[in-house]
């Protein structure tokens, strides 16, 4: 018997098999296309996210050849903040998804902090007021589309995260629910109650009818025949945000066990344990990690906006790599970057530094520079934003964390995950399995409903090691001459 894990993600959609060992027995991906503009406005095609992960479920049981009849129970990992907007009634989407890395409705969020409701926000969700959240890109939509705000005062307009748009089009509209992993990254849940705060509701323009019923992470969403797949519904049994999924696969379930998921982004995510704990400042933010056995655990969160994207971004946009996969080999090959810094704010700065209006930049050339120089300088952007968002979360803990466990296709970069772990100072767990947020959701299906044992699961180590060898003057000095940058271009 196995467990069908969709992981919806910024990129594509994987449909990935699991056994009750937790073992990988197939796995099919399929792209989508990223719509973006001249001004750093990022998007998707709804419908087509719809229809890939039909297509991506049914490749994946094609081809490992699995009856259909042995799939127990289906699981959703997902992009969390990207925002989607559809009638209720068509189930057609008003616009398309507005994705998490989109600064556009910065305007909101800067009337809001005009009018002193960031506190509020603040104190209410656990989430510093920003456009890169969920609630912004909804009002944003609310706004400027034509036919929101009627569907909105009809009660007929859905406002969710993707994982409550896929399971809408899955259930062909009897299901409408998300769980508190995704609900805390809209900015409009009230951390200390678990229900949506009609007071940031009502700031952001929304009303309940226009949300998703909100819940544990390990219940029966609904039921679904994937467009004609099965033959007999198949029950939904597991829904979480990508990252919070990654966290669950990685074995951080006790407090102060922390990761790092390399993607599009990063996000760099913290348990603390069953009860809120506010961290010191407002350079992290709290989230719900996940509602299991009628209980929530809680997290301390940073995000980096652009990580996997900057060497995209090399390959697509700029041509210096041919392929994603070079970047490591080519950073390794210069002996450093000869002062240069990118610093990869193209739609504004997320964790610790909170400033959308901040742009991307590369410093520190000179008539020296070389491509290797970039495209190192790259890498090492990377290593330096976990480190930015790792002090953060030091101060927040009783005392500084002592390893992470990393987890993302990029964990396969040599040259990164040794950069990663000089610059923190830590031990990395480097996750031997790749599909982690996949591996999270379908371990939470998987014991909910009594396939998987929760303790053969997690036996054993899957994890190797890398340790840090950069002496630390010399990782001061790099990391001081990142600071520099960063405040370069936040005086722009």
């Amino acid at each position: 018997m196995f467990v069908l894990a969709i992981d919806q993600s910024t990129a594509g959609t994987k449909a990935t098999l699991f056994d009750p060992d937790g073992a990988i027995q197939g796995r099919h991906d399929v792209p989508h296309k990223q719509i973006t503009n001249d001004l750093g406005w990022v998007e998707h095609d709804p419908d087509e996210i719809y229809r890939n992960t039909l297509a991506a479920c049914r490749q994946v049981i094609a081809h490992t050849k699995i009856s259909k009849e042995q799939i127990n129970a289906i699981a959703i990992s997902n992009q969390r903040e990207t925002a989607v907007c559809w009638n209720r009634k068509t189930g057609l989407p008003v616009y398309n998804a507005i994705v998490w890395q989109c600064g556009r409705a910065s305007d909101i969020t800067d009337e809001l902090e005009k009018i002193g409701a960031a506190t509020l926000i603040r104190q209410k969700t656990g989430l510093h007021l920003s456009p890169f959240f969920s609630a912004a890109k909804f009002a944003w939509i609310i706004r400027n589309v034509d036919q929101a705000p009627g569907l909105l005062d009809k009660g007929q307009l859905c406002c969710g995260n993707i994982d409550a748009w896929l399971l809408f089009r899955m259930t062909e509209g009897r299901s409408f629910k998300t769980d508190f992993s995704n609900a805390s990254r809209t900015q409009l849940l009230d951390l200390d109650t678990l229900d949506w705060s009609d007071e940031v509701l009502e700031l952001f323009g929304l009303n309940r009818k226009a949300l998703p019923e909100v819940g544990m992470s390990d219940r029966l969403f609904g039921e679904t025949l994937l467009d004609g797949l099965f033959d007999k519904p198949v029950p939904i049994l597991a829904m979480m945000g990508d990252s919070h999924a990654a966290l669950f696969a990685n074995n951080c379930l006790q407090p102060y066990m922390a990761k790092a998921t390399f993607g599009t982004g990063t996000s760099v995510m913290m348990n603390i344990g069953t009860e809120r704990r506010k961290p010191k400042g407002d350079s992290v933010v709290e989230s719900l990690a996940w509602g299991m056995n009628g209980q929530v655990s809680y997290v301390l969160e940073g995000n980096i906006n652009y990580s996997g994207a900057i060497i995209r971004w090399l390959v697509d946009e700029i041509g210096l790599l041919g392929k994603p996969d070079d970047a490591g080999k080519l950073a390794a090959s210069a002996a450093g970057t000869n002062g240069v810094y990118l610093v990869p704010a193209f739609s504004g700065l997320g964790a610790p530094y909170w400033d959308p209006q901040a742009r991307a930049a590369i410093v520190g050339m000179s008539r020296a520079t070389r491509r290797e120089h970039i495209i190192r300088a790259a890498e090492e952007a990377i290593a330096y934003q976990i480190r930015d968002i790792v002090e953060e979360l030091n101060a927040s803990c009783p005392e500084p964390l002592s390893r992470l466990a990393v987890d993302g296709g990029a964990t396969r970069d040599a040259f990164l995950m040794q950069f990663v772990a000089d610059q923190l100072g830590v031990t990395l767990n480097v996750s031997r399995t790749e599909e982690l947020s996949a591996a999270g959701v379908a371990y939470m299906a998987g014991i909910r409903c009594g396939l998987c044992d929760p303790d053969c699961l997690f036996a054993g180590d899957r994890h190797s090691k890398i340790e840090p060898k950069m002496d630390l003057e010399e990782r001061q000095d790099l990391y001081d001459g990142w600071k520099k940058a960063i405040r370069q271009i936040r005086s722009c």
